[in-house]
């Protein structure tokens, strides 16, 4: 399967005041509270959406047409999507890019994930309302931010595949808080760290509320677990191997005897590691059209790394409310 050529986006990108007459309609009847960076989120049916991406959302929603074979990577942002992509075309393209084919240079290698799996409302349908994705070859592996409520109707109803990757919520906010820091301009200084943690936990947060962007597919994947895969990050460090190929059997890519005795299974982690993919050329100092550093999404890729910025207090309160929220779902981080 060769990996499809996304429409590069323009340096509008990343800003607040672009204009036009449908976004400006839209923005003005939703509520709105600051962004992390450049930009508003506005609350959209149930969901704080950054604003810029809101032409993207409503056109996925009303055009894109799920086919039976596809299959979705769900994140909320900062929960291991960068990873899990890389694993994810890794997995579905072995057969192609194998030490039996060495003339074909693994895309990997030259291409960053996000080029690689690209984002349906952040990159597909935020440059144009209805994109040719005739260029994708089935199965089209693709990704979304998007909250189980908000998914097109076409994604919910078809018989396509949703792969959804969690994270503990304070791990999840420290990464967002590094992340978003490397995006605001040097003027305006770090994100005040506990002003972002009481947005976080008042449920103000890119397509969150977090608790309710989790329980959405978690809840799916207990209703319908043949069509939504429930990951934990914490599961796929402790455990890598097992986990791939779960998904593996999940996306009906399942390894056959001979590449478990071969290493292919650990040819494949090794490939998609933190080590190797942070330490290529593409992703030290390449870009997406966006503008974004690739380097910007490898920072340490650990488990339980909030504790070297949080206080125990902090993390309590985190808890908290994730106690509150989740009550009664099974859900444990």
């Amino acid at each position: 399967m060769q990996p499809s050529q996304p429409t590069p986006l323009n340096e509008n990108y990343l800003r607040d005041d672009v204009k036009s007459p449908e976004r400006e309609d839209l923005l003005s009847s939703l509520p709105s509270e600051e962004g992390w960076f450049q930009t508003s989120l506005r609350l959209y049916r149930g969901f704080w959406l950054p604003s810029r991406h809101l032409n993207g959302v409503v056109a996925c929603q009303n055009h894109f047409q799920a086919h039976p074979s596809d299959i979705l990577l769900v994140t909320s942002p900062k929960c291991g999507t960068t990873w899990l992509k890389a694993i994810l075309f890794a997995l579905l393209n072995r057969a192609e890019y194998s030490d039996s084919n060495p003339q074909q240079r693994h895309p990997l290698l030259t291409q960053n994930p996000h080029d690689l799996v690209p984002f349906l409302e952040i990159r597909l349908y935020l440059q144009n309302k209805n994109p040719d994705l005739t260029a994708f070859t089935s199965p089209r592996l693709l990704a979304t931010h998007l909250p189980y409520s908000l998914l097109p109707r076409s994604v919910r109803d078809s018989n396509c595949k949703l792969v959804y990757l969690c994270r503990n919520p304070k791990d999840t906010f420290i990464s967002m808080w590094h992340h978003f820091n490397k995006l605001r301009p040097e003027e305006r200084g770090q994100v005040p760290l506990l002003e972002r943690l009481d947005k976080f936990c008042r449920d103000v947060s890119g397509y969150g509320p977090y608790w309710d962007h989790v329980l959405g597919y978690h809840k799916a994947s207990s209703e319908m677990p043949e069509k939504v895969l429930f990951v934990k990050y914490e599961e796929m460090k402790a455990d890598p191997s097992v986990q791939v190929r779960r998904l593996a059997d999940f996306i009906g890519r399942p390894f056959i005897e001979e590449e478990l005795r071969n290493g292919t299974v650990e040819g494949i982690l090794r490939m998609c590691s933190f080590d190797n993919l942070s330490a290529l050329e593409v992703n030290r100092s390449g870009k997406l059209p966006s503008g974004i550093e690739n380097k910007w999404f490898f920072r340490k890729g650990e488990a339980g790394d909030w504790v070297n910025y949080m206080s125990a207090e902090m993390g309590e309160r985190i808890d908290g409310v994730m106690e509150e929220k989740w009550h009664g779902s099974g859900l444990k981080f």
